[in-house]
């Protein structure tokens, strides 16, 4: 449901801005939200229906009247519109509050979608805010103020009623503009201590002792005892005397 709301300045008096706003007929002047309004001689005042064409469409709808405080509030409501897509229902509401040299005027738009109308609501939010700022221009050389100022750029807002109520019973608001709330301060973050860091000590390395090396004893021989001889030796065996040669024997 895309909400959509600039703020203005028109140097004109309040009373003045307020009578050109109510009469609905105006609306086709200056406002892209209204192709069409038809004659009507219904004075302004809550609960008033007129009968006005949306740009685009070519079916009559009701535009109603569901707000009206002299001087201060008003909100314009139209029928829901329904398409292939879906169905919407706008609601147009103007505030005002005097100024030195003028009036500012806060002009909200809304627009409450239903079926798959929803998905392009992105859309339908960044054409309102493309043409706000052309109507209310065009309503300041309405009034012979040509050189109005625009505050604010179009933003997203909240309405300061329910739009949406049942026609059989008009609401009566008071001002939705409110005082600027006071900036808040700003609160500085106090510096953290930072941790101290104690030096560790370094490890001590002890010298270690050089291993002793003991001289090797070289080892002693010891000589060897000679072999004493034998009192009793063994008689040695006679040679045995070698084998006669045998003569060749003769033939047969």
């Amino acid at each position: 449901m895309p909400e959509i709301s600039v703020d203005v300045h028109i140097g004109r008096s309040v009373t003045e801005v307020y009578d050109f706003l109510s009469d609905a007929r105006n609306l086709e002047l200056w406002f892209s939200g209204v192709d069409t309004v038809a004659e009507s001689s219904e004075p302004a005042g809550p609960g008033v229906a007129h009968v006005y064409r949306f740009p685009g469409r070519h079916r009559d709808q009701r535009l109603q009247c569901v707000a009206y405080v002299p001087g201060e509030h008003l909100v314009f409501r139209g029928d829901r519109m329904w398409n292939a897509l879906g169905a919407q229902t706008p609601v147009y509401s103007f505030t005002l509050s005097p100024r030195p040299r003028g009036t500012l005027l806060r002009l909200t738009v809304q627009c409450r979608l239903a079926g798959a109308l929803t998905l392009f609501a992105p859309v339908v939010a960044m054409a309102w805010r493309r043409d706000l700022p052309r109507d209310v221009r065009r309503l300041g050389e309405r009034l012979g103020a040509p050189h109005c100022h625009v505050i604010s750029a179009p933003r997203r807002v909240r309405l300061p009623i329910s739009a949406f109520t049942p026609a059989s019973s008009p609401t009566t608001v008071s001002p939705a503009i409110a005082p600027p709330a006071p900036p808040r301060p700003q609160l500085r973050p106090e510096p953290r201590p930072e941790p101290r860091l104690e030096p560790r000590p370094e490890p001590r390395l002890e010298p270690r002792p050089e291993p002793r090396l003991e001289p090797r004893s070289e080892p002693r021989l010891e000589p060897r005892p000679e072999p004493r001889p034998d009192p009793h030796p063994e008689p040695r065996p006679a040679s045995v005397p070698a084998a006669k040669e045998r003569a060749p024997r003769p033939a047969a």
